[in-house]
């Protein structure tokens, strides 16, 4: 985590109802709460509650997702945890033991990272190439969640030269590890020995048109369609603000789907609300 993501995170917690509202949210676990519940337990106004969910929002703290008429928000547990991590990650050189009650912090803080349970949930991106989409979907997802989601991409037809570069320098720069980022066939995934699907996205139109493989009848599909960053035209600089909206655009949708109450949704509906998240307008209104 970078120093200005950690201090936009930790501002947003800088006031007293933001902070019991976030209380409130992690009590209530991944099924998450409604926002006029939240308000009421909390003693504030609709309007003002609004306020500090959209601030906790765009810190990245929370996360919606609409059931029925209603707003339901659950708290950024693995975005918790990374803001732990980064105040503890220097605790006295690296040796936690010498930290005393910061150094048990700094342990809880990264039992994730070396957790050796396997994921909850294996989630596969698709498109054609496997070079942009695809595999930032996957870096976005592999950061977002560590420990409950295993990220994976692929495409129909992968890229011999492999992720494009600018692609790569972006996510780079924005955090994230592109050491083991490849474009690589779908036919990887297909086999026996291949890791088990929960889900699989894809986020071009024009994989749709044709035979995708059988992941298996448990296995939940969506589209998302997204514009191709090999396509992207104009200056350097152009080409690099339509990446970081590319980003900006899947981040949210990545966000919104870890936020999920798994536990408590079928598989209709959670394909239910895989669906929603393509739709632009339903993303803007979250």
């Amino acid at each position: 985590m970078e120093t200005d993501d950690a201090a936009f995170a930790f501002a947003a917690l800088g006031q007293p109802t933001r902070l019991d509202l976030l209380r409130i949210l992690l009590g209530a676990g991944p099924s998450g709460l409604a926002a006029g519940e939240a308000a009421a337990r909390l003693g504030v106004p609709p309007s003002t509650l609004s306020f500090h969910l959209r601030a906790l929002d765009q810190a990245g703290l929370i996360a919606a997702t609409r059931q029925g008429r209603s707003l339901i928000y659950a708290a950024q547990v693995a975005r918790l945890r990374g803001l732990l991590a980064f105040l503890a990650e220097a605790c006295c050189g690296d040796e936690p033991g010498r930290c005393g009650d910061l150094g048990r912090l700094m342990d809880a803080a990264s039992w994730e990272r070396d957790a050796m349970q396997p994921p909850a949930f294996h989630v596969l991106f698709l498109c054609t190439r496997n070079s942009a989409r695809s595999i930032m979907a996957e870096a976005i997802l592999a950061k977002a969640a560590p420990g409950r989601f295993a990220a994976y991409s692929a495409g129909s037809e992968p890229s011999r030269e492999g992720p494009l570069p600018e692609v790569l320098a972006q996510l780079k720069a924005l955090g994230h590890d592109v050491s083991r980022l490849r474009s690589k066939s779908w036919a990887e995934f297909c086999g026996p020995g291949a890791p088990r699907m929960d889900f699989v996205i894809t986020l071009c139109d024009s994989i749709a048109g044709q035979v995708c493989p059988d992941f298996g009848d448990t296995t939940i599909t969506a589209a998302w369609p997204l514009p191709d960053p090999a396509k992207f035209t104009g200056s350097t600089a152009e080409r690099a603000t339509l990446l970081n909206e590319l980003h900006a655009g899947l981040r949210r949708r990545i966000e919104i789907f870890t936020s999920l109450p798994f536990a408590s949704l079928d598989r209709l509906a959670l394909k239910a609300r895989l669906d929603e998240l393509a739709d632009p307008h339903a993303m803007m209104a979250r």
